[in-house]
Protein backbone atom coordinates (compact mmCIF):
# COMPACT_ATOMS: atom_id res chain seq x y z
CA UNK A 1 0.00 0.00 0.00
CA UNK A 2 1.43 3.36 -1.22
CA UNK A 3 1.51 6.45 1.62
CA UNK A 4 -0.70 8.53 1.37
CA UNK A 5 0.02 11.70 -0.13
CA UNK A 6 -0.10 15.16 1.68
CA UNK A 7 -2.59 17.67 0.69
CA UNK A 8 -0.59 20.90 0.20
CA UNK A 9 -2.23 24.05 0.49
CA UNK A 10 -3.82 26.05 -2.49
CA UNK A 11 -1.02 28.55 -3.85
CA UNK A 12 -3.53 31.74 -2.60
CA UNK A 13 -3.07 29.88 0.58
CA UNK A 14 0.64 29.42 1.18
CA UNK A 15 2.78 32.77 3.15
CA UNK A 16 5.30 34.12 1.53
CA UNK A 17 8.75 33.89 2.96
CA UNK A 18 7.87 37.28 4.63
CA UNK A 19 4.71 35.94 5.54
CA UNK A 20 6.26 33.05 7.39
CA UNK A 21 9.18 35.04 9.24
CA UNK A 22 6.18 37.48 10.33
CA UNK A 23 3.71 35.35 11.83
CA UNK A 24 6.33 33.10 13.22
CA UNK A 25 7.87 35.77 15.45
CA UNK A 26 4.45 38.37 16.15
CA UNK A 27 2.14 35.28 16.57
CA UNK A 28 4.47 33.81 19.41
CA UNK A 29 3.66 34.83 22.63
CA UNK A 30 6.89 35.83 23.99
CA UNK A 31 9.05 37.37 21.12
CA UNK A 32 5.90 38.88 19.76
CA UNK A 33 5.13 40.50 22.90
CA UNK A 34 9.01 41.67 22.98
CA UNK A 35 8.69 43.23 19.47
CA UNK A 36 5.48 45.26 20.22
CA UNK A 37 8.04 46.85 22.68
CA UNK A 38 11.25 46.93 20.97
CA UNK A 39 10.21 48.66 17.75
CA UNK A 40 8.84 51.61 18.75
CA UNK A 41 12.06 51.95 21.48
CA UNK A 42 14.90 50.79 18.77
CA UNK A 43 12.73 53.16 15.78
CA UNK A 44 12.82 56.14 18.53
CA UNK A 45 16.88 55.52 19.66
CA UNK A 46 17.78 55.69 15.80
CA UNK A 47 15.79 58.96 15.55
CA UNK A 48 17.62 60.12 19.02
CA UNK A 49 21.03 59.58 17.66
CA UNK A 50 20.60 61.10 14.05
CA UNK A 51 18.70 64.47 16.02
CA UNK A 52 21.34 64.55 19.08
CA UNK A 53 24.47 63.20 17.83
CA UNK A 54 26.71 66.53 16.97
CA UNK A 55 23.56 68.61 17.51
CA UNK A 56 25.74 71.73 19.01
CA UNK A 57 27.21 71.96 15.58
CA UNK A 58 27.35 74.78 13.88
CA UNK A 59 28.11 77.02 17.13
CA UNK A 60 26.62 80.20 16.26
CA UNK A 61 23.35 81.59 15.25
CA UNK A 62 21.74 79.45 11.84
CA UNK A 63 18.97 80.80 9.69
CA UNK A 64 16.16 82.09 11.74
CA UNK A 65 17.53 80.77 15.26
CA UNK A 66 19.18 84.43 15.12
CA UNK A 67 14.85 85.16 16.27
CA UNK A 68 14.11 82.65 18.51
CA UNK A 69 16.97 81.77 20.24
CA UNK A 70 17.45 85.38 21.40
CA UNK A 71 13.52 85.69 22.28
CA UNK A 72 14.06 82.68 23.95
CA UNK A 73 16.96 83.71 26.32
CA UNK A 74 15.17 86.81 26.94
CA UNK A 75 11.69 84.98 27.77
CA UNK A 76 13.93 83.30 30.70
CA UNK A 77 15.65 86.78 31.32
CA UNK A 78 12.82 89.25 31.36
CA UNK A 79 9.43 87.27 31.48
CA UNK A 80 8.68 88.55 28.18
CA UNK A 81 10.48 89.38 24.77
CA UNK A 82 12.78 92.24 24.34
CA UNK A 83 14.92 94.39 22.11
CA UNK A 84 18.55 93.16 21.73
CA UNK A 85 20.94 95.92 20.58
CA UNK A 86 23.92 95.45 18.05
CA UNK A 87 26.26 92.59 17.81
CA UNK A 88 23.93 89.97 19.73
CA UNK A 89 24.37 87.38 16.74
CA UNK A 90 27.85 87.47 17.61
CA UNK A 91 27.77 87.72 21.15
CA UNK A 92 25.73 84.53 21.69
CA UNK A 93 28.33 82.03 21.32
CA UNK A 94 30.72 83.29 23.85
CA UNK A 95 27.34 84.42 26.18
CA UNK A 96 29.23 87.36 27.29
CA UNK A 97 28.29 91.30 27.06
CA UNK A 98 24.86 89.94 25.62
CA UNK A 99 23.03 93.72 24.35
CA UNK A 100 19.15 92.76 25.95
CA UNK A 101 17.55 95.50 26.96
CA UNK A 102 14.39 96.03 29.23
CA UNK A 103 12.39 97.52 26.17
CA UNK A 104 9.42 95.51 25.06
CA UNK A 105 10.43 94.06 21.05
CA UNK A 106 7.25 93.41 18.53
CA UNK A 107 7.08 89.45 18.31
CA UNK A 108 4.87 87.88 15.63
CA UNK A 109 4.77 84.27 17.26
CA UNK A 110 3.13 82.83 21.24
CA UNK A 111 5.80 81.94 23.39
CA UNK A 112 5.17 78.47 23.95
CA UNK A 113 7.63 77.03 21.51
CA UNK A 114 10.28 79.62 22.76
CA UNK A 115 9.71 79.40 26.48
CA UNK A 116 10.78 75.56 26.06
CA UNK A 117 13.98 76.38 23.77
CA UNK A 118 14.83 78.47 27.12
CA UNK A 119 14.55 75.54 28.84
CA UNK A 120 17.65 74.02 27.29
CA UNK A 121 19.09 77.41 27.61
CA UNK A 122 18.67 77.64 31.06
CA UNK A 123 20.01 74.05 31.23
CA UNK A 124 23.40 74.94 29.37
CA UNK A 125 23.59 78.41 29.32
CA UNK A 126 23.02 81.05 26.49
CA UNK A 127 26.64 79.99 24.75
CA UNK A 128 25.49 76.95 24.58
CA UNK A 129 24.52 75.89 21.07
CA UNK A 130 23.73 72.68 22.35
CA UNK A 131 21.06 73.88 24.50
CA UNK A 132 19.49 76.26 22.13
CA UNK A 133 18.81 73.22 20.16
CA UNK A 134 18.26 70.98 22.86
CA UNK A 135 14.45 70.76 23.02
CA UNK A 136 13.60 71.05 19.38
CA UNK A 137 15.78 67.63 19.07
CA UNK A 138 13.85 66.03 21.35
CA UNK A 139 10.30 66.97 20.41
CA UNK A 140 11.99 65.98 16.98
CA UNK A 141 12.74 62.47 18.88
CA UNK A 142 9.58 61.89 20.18
CA UNK A 143 7.55 63.25 17.15
CA UNK A 144 8.98 59.82 15.76
CA UNK A 145 7.70 57.79 18.59
CA UNK A 146 3.89 59.62 18.02
CA UNK A 147 3.58 58.51 14.04
CA UNK A 148 4.82 55.10 15.28
CA UNK A 149 1.96 55.61 17.99
CA UNK A 150 -0.18 57.03 15.24
CA UNK A 151 0.27 54.26 12.72
CA UNK A 152 -0.27 51.36 15.23
CA UNK A 153 -3.64 52.26 16.02
CA UNK A 154 -4.53 53.31 12.46
CA UNK A 155 -3.41 50.11 10.94
CA UNK A 156 -3.17 47.72 14.08
CA UNK A 157 0.02 46.48 12.44
CA UNK A 158 3.58 46.31 14.13
CA UNK A 159 5.44 45.99 10.76
CA UNK A 160 3.26 49.20 9.62
CA UNK A 161 4.11 51.22 12.13
CA UNK A 162 7.59 50.19 12.28
CA UNK A 163 8.15 51.54 8.71
CA UNK A 164 6.44 54.76 9.41
CA UNK A 165 7.98 55.58 12.49
CA UNK A 166 11.44 54.21 10.50
CA UNK A 167 10.88 56.83 7.60
CA UNK A 168 10.36 59.97 9.54
CA UNK A 169 13.49 59.01 12.02
CA UNK A 170 15.76 58.88 9.01
CA UNK A 171 14.08 61.79 6.69
CA UNK A 172 16.29 64.69 6.30
CA UNK A 173 13.75 67.34 6.97
CA UNK A 174 12.78 65.81 10.16
CA UNK A 175 16.21 65.29 10.81
CA UNK A 176 17.45 69.24 9.87
CA UNK A 177 14.41 70.82 11.79
CA UNK A 178 15.27 69.03 15.20
CA UNK A 179 18.79 70.17 14.71
CA UNK A 180 17.91 73.50 14.70
CA UNK A 181 16.35 75.87 17.25
CA UNK A 182 13.01 77.04 15.45
CA UNK A 183 9.31 76.59 16.34
CA UNK A 184 8.31 74.24 13.35
CA UNK A 185 9.75 70.87 15.28
CA UNK A 186 8.00 71.82 18.28
CA UNK A 187 4.97 72.78 16.59
CA UNK A 188 4.84 69.17 14.78
CA UNK A 189 5.22 67.21 18.12
CA UNK A 190 2.30 68.88 19.39
CA UNK A 191 0.25 68.41 16.53
CA UNK A 192 0.77 64.54 16.18
CA UNK A 193 0.25 64.48 20.10
CA UNK A 194 -3.32 65.95 19.47
CA UNK A 195 -3.84 64.12 16.73
CA UNK A 196 -3.07 60.86 19.19
CA UNK A 197 -5.55 61.50 21.49
CA UNK A 198 -8.28 62.38 18.82
CA UNK A 199 -7.80 58.93 17.80
CA UNK A 200 -8.03 57.40 20.73
CA UNK A 201 -11.29 59.26 21.45
CA UNK A 202 -12.09 58.02 18.05
CA UNK A 203 -11.70 54.48 19.22
CA UNK A 204 -13.39 54.87 22.63
CA UNK A 205 -16.27 56.90 21.12
CA UNK A 206 -17.77 55.58 17.76
CA UNK A 207 -18.24 52.05 19.40
CA UNK A 208 -20.61 53.69 22.20
CA UNK A 209 -22.50 55.85 19.05
CA UNK A 210 -22.87 52.46 16.89
CA UNK A 211 -24.85 50.51 19.74
CA UNK A 212 -28.07 49.72 18.74
CA UNK A 213 -30.13 50.24 21.34
CA UNK A 214 -34.20 49.84 20.73
CA UNK A 215 -34.99 50.97 24.03
CA UNK A 216 -33.03 53.95 23.84
CA UNK A 217 -34.82 56.83 25.45
CA UNK A 218 -34.25 58.87 22.14
CA UNK A 219 -33.26 56.97 19.14
CA UNK A 220 -34.28 60.41 17.08
CA UNK A 221 -31.06 62.24 18.44
CA UNK A 222 -28.98 59.55 19.88
CA UNK A 223 -26.97 59.94 22.68
CA UNK A 224 -24.99 63.15 23.58
CA UNK A 225 -21.49 62.67 25.28
CA UNK A 226 -19.71 64.92 27.91
CA UNK A 227 -17.50 61.89 29.54
CA UNK A 228 -14.57 62.19 26.95
CA UNK A 229 -11.39 62.82 28.71
CA UNK A 230 -9.40 62.02 25.39
CA UNK A 231 -11.05 64.54 23.68
CA UNK A 232 -9.99 67.06 26.26
CA UNK A 233 -6.59 65.95 26.17
CA UNK A 234 -6.48 66.22 22.09
CA UNK A 235 -7.56 70.24 23.29
CA UNK A 236 -4.69 70.35 25.30
CA UNK A 237 -2.40 68.95 23.03
CA UNK A 238 -3.55 71.61 19.74
CA UNK A 239 -3.76 74.50 22.35
CA UNK A 240 -0.33 74.25 22.94
CA UNK A 241 0.06 73.50 19.34
CA UNK A 242 -1.56 77.27 18.63
CA UNK A 243 0.89 78.53 21.35
CA UNK A 244 3.68 77.72 19.19
CA UNK A 245 2.27 78.87 15.89
CA UNK A 246 -0.47 80.39 14.77
CA UNK A 247 -1.08 77.55 12.38
CA UNK A 248 -2.01 75.07 14.80
CA UNK A 249 -5.36 76.88 14.78
CA UNK A 250 -6.01 75.16 11.18
CA UNK A 251 -5.41 71.80 12.77
CA UNK A 252 -7.53 72.54 15.52
CA UNK A 253 -10.63 73.36 13.47
CA UNK A 254 -10.08 70.58 10.71
CA UNK A 255 -9.85 67.82 13.57
CA UNK A 256 -12.70 69.29 15.46
CA UNK A 257 -14.85 69.01 11.98
CA UNK A 258 -13.10 65.68 11.76
CA UNK A 259 -14.59 64.88 14.60
CA UNK A 260 -17.80 66.26 14.33
CA UNK A 261 -18.14 64.22 10.89
CA UNK A 262 -17.21 61.18 12.34
CA UNK A 263 -19.92 61.37 15.24
CA UNK A 264 -22.44 61.78 12.40
CA UNK A 265 -21.51 58.53 10.56
CA UNK A 266 -21.24 57.05 13.46
CA UNK A 267 -25.20 57.88 14.42
CA UNK A 268 -26.47 57.03 10.94
CA UNK A 269 -24.88 53.44 11.41
CA UNK A 270 -26.20 53.25 14.57
CA UNK A 271 -29.81 53.61 12.94
CA UNK A 272 -30.03 57.99 14.31
CA UNK A 273 -32.81 59.21 12.65
CA UNK A 274 -31.48 62.65 12.24
CA UNK A 275 -27.94 61.83 12.77
CA UNK A 276 -26.42 64.88 10.69
CA UNK A 277 -28.56 67.06 12.80
CA UNK A 278 -27.80 65.41 16.48
CA UNK A 279 -24.03 65.41 15.52
CA UNK A 280 -23.85 69.74 14.24
CA UNK A 281 -25.99 70.71 16.80
CA UNK A 282 -26.23 68.62 19.63
CA UNK A 283 -23.01 67.10 19.96
CA UNK A 284 -21.40 69.22 18.37
CA UNK A 285 -21.40 72.29 20.96
CA UNK A 286 -20.64 69.62 23.43
CA UNK A 287 -17.65 68.37 21.80
CA UNK A 288 -16.27 72.07 20.78
CA UNK A 289 -16.84 73.03 24.70
CA UNK A 290 -14.31 69.91 25.31
CA UNK A 291 -12.13 70.31 22.36
CA UNK A 292 -11.93 74.32 22.17
CA UNK A 293 -11.97 75.73 25.68
CA UNK A 294 -8.62 73.52 26.93
CA UNK A 295 -6.98 74.65 24.11
CA UNK A 296 -7.63 78.56 24.53
CA UNK A 297 -7.14 77.77 28.38
CA UNK A 298 -3.37 76.24 27.14
CA UNK A 299 -2.81 79.35 25.10
CA UNK A 300 -3.73 81.77 27.12
CA UNK A 301 -1.85 80.04 30.15
CA UNK A 302 1.17 80.52 27.45
CA UNK A 303 1.13 83.85 27.66
CA UNK A 304 1.60 84.20 31.47
CA UNK A 305 4.96 85.64 31.17
CA UNK A 306 3.59 88.72 29.52
CA UNK A 307 0.54 89.05 31.49
CA UNK A 308 2.21 89.54 35.06
CA UNK A 309 5.04 91.81 33.86
CA UNK A 310 5.24 95.40 32.62
CA UNK A 311 7.48 95.58 30.22
CA UNK A 312 6.15 93.37 27.36
CA UNK A 313 5.43 94.85 23.88
CA UNK A 314 2.25 96.58 23.86
CA UNK A 315 1.62 95.62 27.60
CA UNK A 316 0.55 98.85 28.63
CA UNK A 317 -1.90 100.08 25.63
CA UNK A 318 -5.00 98.87 28.13
CA UNK A 319 -5.64 98.50 31.77
CA UNK A 320 -7.28 94.95 30.97
CA UNK A 321 -4.47 92.70 30.43
CA UNK A 322 -6.54 90.85 28.56
CA UNK A 323 -7.61 93.61 26.35
CA UNK A 324 -4.26 95.27 25.72
CA UNK A 325 -3.41 91.15 24.80
CA UNK A 326 -6.30 91.58 22.55
CA UNK A 327 -4.90 94.57 20.35
CA UNK A 328 -1.18 93.11 20.45
CA UNK A 329 -2.74 90.08 18.61
CA UNK A 330 -4.32 92.60 16.44
CA UNK A 331 -0.94 93.84 15.07
CA UNK A 332 0.69 90.40 14.84
CA UNK A 333 -2.58 89.07 12.83
CA UNK A 334 -1.63 92.16 10.39
CA UNK A 335 2.17 91.28 10.26
CA UNK A 336 1.46 87.93 9.04
CA UNK A 337 -1.38 89.22 6.20
CA UNK A 338 1.01 91.28 5.04
CA UNK A 339 4.58 89.57 5.08
CA UNK A 340 5.60 90.04 1.78
CA UNK A 341 9.07 90.68 1.78
CA UNK A 342 11.33 88.97 -0.91
CA UNK A 343 14.01 86.04 0.28
CA UNK A 344 16.69 83.63 -1.56
CA UNK A 345 14.84 80.99 -0.02
CA UNK A 346 11.55 81.71 0.13
CA UNK A 347 9.26 79.31 -1.93
CA UNK A 348 5.42 79.57 -2.37
CA UNK A 349 3.05 76.56 -1.15
CA UNK A 350 1.87 75.57 -4.81
CA UNK A 351 5.68 74.49 -5.16
CA UNK A 352 5.86 72.41 -2.11
CA UNK A 353 4.78 69.19 -3.62
CA UNK A 354 7.75 69.88 -6.14
CA UNK A 355 10.32 70.15 -4.12
CA UNK A 356 11.99 73.08 -6.04
CA UNK A 357 13.19 74.99 -2.96
CA UNK A 358 14.24 73.91 -0.15
CA UNK A 359 15.67 75.63 2.77
CA UNK A 360 19.75 75.89 3.01
CA UNK A 361 19.53 76.92 7.31
CA UNK A 362 23.37 77.29 7.05
CA UNK A 363 26.42 77.04 4.69
CA UNK A 364 29.99 77.41 5.24
CA UNK A 365 31.90 77.92 1.97
CA UNK A 366 34.91 77.28 3.00
CA UNK A 367 35.42 74.94 5.79
CA UNK A 368 38.64 72.63 6.66
CA UNK A 369 38.83 68.98 6.82
CA UNK A 370 37.61 67.54 3.80
CA UNK A 371 40.83 66.06 2.34
CA UNK A 372 40.69 68.33 -0.67
CA UNK A 373 41.14 72.06 -1.69
CA UNK A 374 37.36 72.98 -2.29
CA UNK A 375 35.33 72.18 0.76
CA UNK A 376 31.86 73.34 2.00
CA UNK A 377 29.56 72.88 4.81
CA UNK A 378 25.86 72.67 4.39
CA UNK A 379 22.98 71.98 6.48
CA UNK A 380 20.15 71.97 3.88
CA UNK A 381 16.32 71.28 4.83
CA UNK A 382 15.86 68.98 1.85
CA UNK A 383 13.91 65.60 3.10
CA UNK A 384 14.86 62.06 1.66
CA UNK A 385 13.56 62.54 -1.99
CA UNK A 386 12.05 59.00 -2.37
CA UNK A 387 10.34 59.82 0.93
CA UNK A 388 9.14 63.43 0.26
CA UNK A 389 7.92 62.40 -3.84
CA UNK A 390 6.35 58.68 -2.45
CA UNK A 391 4.36 60.26 0.28
CA UNK A 392 3.08 62.76 -2.29
CA UNK A 393 2.17 60.47 -4.74
CA UNK A 394 0.88 57.76 -1.89
CA UNK A 395 -1.81 60.98 -0.65
CA UNK A 396 -2.97 61.18 -4.54
CA UNK A 397 -3.27 57.75 -4.38
CA UNK A 398 -5.41 57.51 -1.00
CA UNK A 399 -7.34 60.56 -2.33
CA UNK A 400 -8.55 58.33 -5.48
CA UNK A 401 -9.39 55.57 -3.18
CA UNK A 402 -11.30 57.73 -1.23
CA UNK A 403 -13.37 59.15 -3.94
CA UNK A 404 -13.29 55.56 -5.13
CA UNK A 405 -15.27 54.21 -1.96
CA UNK A 406 -17.60 57.53 -1.50
CA UNK A 407 -18.81 56.56 -5.20
CA UNK A 408 -19.35 52.67 -4.51
CA UNK A 409 -20.30 53.94 -0.80
CA UNK A 410 -17.68 51.34 1.05
CA UNK A 411 -17.31 52.23 4.51
CA UNK A 412 -14.15 54.20 4.69
CA UNK A 413 -11.25 53.63 7.73
CA UNK A 414 -9.53 56.08 9.75
CA UNK A 415 -6.34 54.78 8.00
CA UNK A 416 -7.27 56.44 4.79
CA UNK A 417 -8.94 59.26 6.42
CA UNK A 418 -6.64 60.12 8.95
CA UNK A 419 -3.06 61.09 6.80
CA UNK A 420 -5.66 63.27 4.49
CA UNK A 421 -7.17 65.12 6.81
CA UNK A 422 -3.85 65.95 8.34
CA UNK A 423 -2.27 67.12 4.92
CA UNK A 424 -4.78 69.00 4.11
CA UNK A 425 -5.26 71.30 7.36
CA UNK A 426 -1.11 71.79 6.84
CA UNK A 427 -0.92 72.64 3.50
CA UNK A 428 -3.83 73.48 1.84
CA UNK A 429 -4.74 77.27 4.50
CA UNK A 430 -0.80 78.09 2.53
CA UNK A 431 -2.88 77.85 -0.58
CA UNK A 432 -4.60 81.03 0.32
CA UNK A 433 -1.54 83.01 1.07
CA UNK A 434 0.64 83.13 -2.72
CA UNK A 435 1.77 86.55 -2.13
CA UNK A 436 3.69 85.88 1.59
CA UNK A 437 7.03 84.96 2.33
CA UNK A 438 6.95 81.66 3.19
CA UNK A 439 9.49 78.63 3.14
CA UNK A 440 9.42 74.84 2.05
CA UNK A 441 10.61 73.71 5.37
CA UNK A 442 7.24 74.79 6.98
CA UNK A 443 6.43 71.46 5.46
CA UNK A 444 8.12 69.82 8.38
CA UNK A 445 4.82 69.64 9.97
CA UNK A 446 3.04 67.93 7.00
CA UNK A 447 5.78 65.23 6.80
CA UNK A 448 4.48 63.03 9.46
CA UNK A 449 0.75 63.11 7.31
CA UNK A 450 3.00 62.05 4.43
CA UNK A 451 4.62 59.23 5.44
CA UNK A 452 1.65 57.57 7.22
CA UNK A 453 0.31 58.06 3.63
CA UNK A 454 3.10 56.05 2.05
CA UNK A 455 3.43 53.41 5.09
CA UNK A 456 -0.94 52.73 4.21
CA UNK A 457 0.05 53.02 0.38
CA UNK A 458 3.22 50.41 1.25
CA UNK A 459 0.84 48.63 2.71
CA UNK A 460 -1.39 47.85 -0.03
CA UNK A 461 1.26 47.36 -2.65
CA UNK A 462 2.23 44.69 -0.36
CA UNK A 463 -0.57 43.01 -0.62
CA UNK A 464 -3.08 41.43 1.67
CA UNK A 465 -3.11 37.48 3.04
CA UNK A 466 -5.90 36.62 0.55
CA UNK A 467 -4.40 37.94 -2.66
CA UNK A 468 -2.96 35.33 -5.04
CA UNK A 469 0.70 33.91 -4.09
CA UNK A 470 2.54 35.71 -6.89
CA UNK A 471 0.45 39.25 -6.29
CA UNK A 472 1.94 39.15 -2.59
CA UNK A 473 5.63 38.05 -3.48
CA UNK A 474 5.65 40.63 -5.72
CA UNK A 475 4.72 43.76 -4.26
CA UNK A 476 6.55 42.28 -0.80
CA UNK A 477 9.82 42.67 -3.18
CA UNK A 478 8.64 45.78 -4.64
CA UNK A 479 8.21 47.42 -1.05
CA UNK A 480 11.45 45.82 0.69
CA UNK A 481 13.15 47.55 -2.62
CA UNK A 482 12.15 51.02 -2.25
CA UNK A 483 12.66 50.57 1.77
CA UNK A 484 16.29 49.69 1.14
CA UNK A 485 16.65 52.37 -1.71
CA UNK A 486 15.28 54.76 0.63
CA UNK A 487 17.79 53.85 3.62
CA UNK A 488 20.63 54.47 1.53
CA UNK A 489 19.20 57.79 0.18
CA UNK A 490 19.26 58.79 3.66
CA UNK A 491 22.87 57.69 4.18
CA UNK A 492 23.57 60.07 1.13
CA UNK A 493 22.18 63.16 1.87
CA UNK A 494 22.95 62.49 5.90
CA UNK A 495 26.77 64.82 5.23
CA UNK A 496 24.29 67.95 4.44
CA UNK A 497 21.83 67.58 7.10
CA UNK A 498 24.03 67.75 10.17
CA UNK A 499 26.35 69.87 8.15
CA UNK A 500 29.71 68.23 7.68
CA UNK A 501 32.69 69.76 5.56
CA UNK A 502 32.63 67.81 2.27
CA UNK A 503 34.44 68.25 -1.17
CA UNK A 504 32.38 70.69 -3.39
CA UNK A 505 32.02 68.05 -5.96
CA UNK A 506 30.14 65.53 -3.36
CA UNK A 507 27.47 68.27 -2.30
CA UNK A 508 27.24 69.10 -6.22
CA UNK A 509 26.09 65.71 -6.52
CA UNK A 510 22.73 66.16 -4.13
CA UNK A 511 21.82 69.17 -6.20
CA UNK A 512 19.23 67.06 -8.18
CA UNK A 513 16.94 69.81 -9.16
CA UNK A 514 18.29 73.64 -10.39
CA UNK A 515 16.31 75.17 -6.89
CA UNK A 516 18.32 73.05 -4.61
CA UNK A 517 21.76 74.97 -4.99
Amino acid sequence: MTAPVPLLPAPEARLTRYGRLRDRVLLDPDWGRAIRWLAPLVITAVAAVLRLIGVAHPHELAFDETYYVKDAWSLWTLGYEGTWGDGANQAFPSGEDLPLSDQGAFIVHPPLGKWLIALGMAIGGPENSGGWRLATALFGTASVLLVYLIARRLSGSVVVASVAGTLLAIDGLSIVMSRIALLDGILTFFILLGVLFVLIDRQRTIPVLERRDPDAPDPFWGPVLWRRPWLVAAGLALGAACAVKWSGLYVLAGFGLYVVVTDALARRRAGVVLWPTAAAFRQGPVSFVLLVFPALAVYLVSWTGWLVTAGGYDRKSDANPLLALWKYHESMLGFHVGLSRGHPYASPAWEWPLLLRPTAVWVDPSPSGCGTDHCIGVISAVPNPLIWYGGVAAAVYLIYRLVRSWITRQPVGPELTVPLVGLAVTYLPWLMFPERTIFQFYTVVMMPFLVLALAMTLRIIAGKREDPLYRRQSGERTVMIFLVFVVLVSAFFLPLWTGMSVPYEFWLLHNWLPGWV
